[in-house]
This record gives structure tokens, sequence and C-alpha cells, in this order.
């Protein structure tokens, strides 16, 4: 799996671009390539081959030199590409997915199913962290548009393999390490998912509402899992200027419930 790049920037590249208002704008370089704004026209040509972490001035058609707008180059983060990139269902925040791969305790080499792929954020996020992933999607699009953000970020070699299937219907694979639900009725797959994870597994759960967390729990208490939780991760930032220090008056409060629990054997009683 590619590592996060370094060195100098190369065509191809994604990059993020930063204006001095920190208005961010995502470009793939491209030689010859243009990206153009209303304060100037900056060149592909002069970020490629040099180094990230620099700022670059556009050029203003017509305008005396040095007139064009100041731009920060950046490589983006994986949270940068997950807010960014083309969607066709609503993604995973960044907030989120950290808390999942703390959750659900991803590691190099699990063998994950995912189902509900959506927009593939889940996907980068399990494989960047070294995880081999399986997607059960039902809609083809969000399939597709999976496919290619997850290939965009990690090339086709990515371990990763999107069936457009219903899991409702049953899981084909066993012996899974972990299996993430991003979908509207999670307990229908708890009978699937008790045959398809290893003893000691994880399930975990992201659902926006807590009636069907509560349905979700409910599920949980009569099946082959312990250890049930539930959390919501919440963001506040804090604005610090000077001796000015209090919290933003806005924050990334709730998007969803993250419910994990572990597959277990039971002893007869």
């Amino acid at each position: 799996m590619p590592s996060p790049g370094r060195g100098l920037l190369e065509p191809g590249e994604r990059v993020l671009l930063i204006d001095p208002k920190e208005r961010r704008y995502l470009i793939r370089l491209e030689a010859g390539g243009r990206f153009q704004t209303h304060s100037g026209i900056l060149e592909h040509d002069d970020v490629i081959g040099g180094p990230a972490g620099v700022e670059v001035q556009a050029r203003q058609p017509g305008g005396p030199e040095g007139a064009g707008r100041w731009f920060l180059v950046l490589r983006p983060t994986l949270a940068d590409l997950v807010v960014k990139m083309p969607r066709g269902a609503q993604v995973i925040y960044p907030k989120d997915l950290g808390a999942i791969l703390m959750a659900a305790d991803l590691f190099p080499g699990a063998r994950v199913l995912e189902a509900g792929v959506g927009s593939g954020a889940l996907s980068m996020a399990a494989l960047r962290a070294g995880c081999e992933v399986v997607g059960y999607e039902l809609r083809e699009d969000f399939a597709a548009t999976a496919r290619a953000n997850v290939a965009a970020l990690l090339g086709p070699e990515a371990a990763y393999r999107v069936e457009e299937r219903d899991v409702y219907e049953g899981i084909d694979l066993t012996d899974l390490d972990r299996i993430l639900l991003d979908l509207p009725e999670p307990w229908r797959v708890l009978p699937h998912a008790e045959k398809a994870l290893e003893p000691g597994g994880i399930l975990l759960a992201y659902l926006p509402t807590i009636n069907q967390t509560a349905e979700l729990r409910a599920g949980l208490e009569h099946g082959a899992f312990s250890g049930a939780e539930t959390i919501e991760v919440l963001q506040r930032s804090w604005h610090i200027e000077g001796r000015s220090v209090r919290p933003d008056h806005r924050m990334v409060a709730h998007t969803g419930f993250l419910t994990t629990a572990r597959r277990v054997l039971r002893r007869a009683r």
C-alpha cells in the first residue's frame, strides 16, 4: 500500500491550495495545467517539481508583476480528502473516522467487511490502517464512487473489493476480524454477523438516530455478542488570538452514534 507522498511534488498528485482567507481548493497536478481564480491563474508547472509546504503566487493576466494572490501548497491529509472528495452518499466525517479506528481496533492485516460503503471514506481509513476490506453496497453508483475514491488515494492495487449486494440477505465471508455497518437497520445483519465473525471479533455500527441505536442494542442483547457500548463524538474548536481565548461559537456536534460489541462463544447454562 502506498505511503503518504514524500519528496518533490509530481504530476498526478493531488495538492491542497490554501489562500490568505483560509479558503481551500483540492486540485490534481497536471503538466501545463492551470488553476484559475478571480484573483489570478496558478500554473501547475510552478508547483510541480517543488516541495510541499511553500507559497506559490498566482499570476494576474494584464496586471502588474507580483499582483496575484499567494497560495500555500500542501499535500492533503486523509481528512482533507474525505471532506472534499467526490461523493454520492453522505460521508462519515473525520471526527468519527478517528473514533472508529480506535473503537473497532482496526489493525494491519485485519479482514474487514464494510456494509454500506457510501462514498468510501471509511474504506479509505480502514485501508490506510492496513486492513483488507471487502465492501457490500446495494447501489451501483455508490459502489462505483467508492472504488474510484479509493483508487485515487491508494492506487488500483489496494486490498479492496466492493460487491454490489444486500448484506441483509447474508454474508458469504467467514473468519472476519471486523464488521463495519453504515446502514439503516443493522440489527437485521446480526444473525449473519454471528456466523461470519471470528470469536472475539468486533462489530461496529454507525447510526444517525438514537431510536435506531436502541433497536440495535436490543438486538445485541439477544445474540452472540457481549460488551456493547455506544458513544457519540462532539468536536469543539477554540478561538485563540492573543489574550482572547474562548471556545468557538460553532462546533461540529452530533453526526452519528457509534455502537460496538464483541462476538463471543457463550458456555451452556
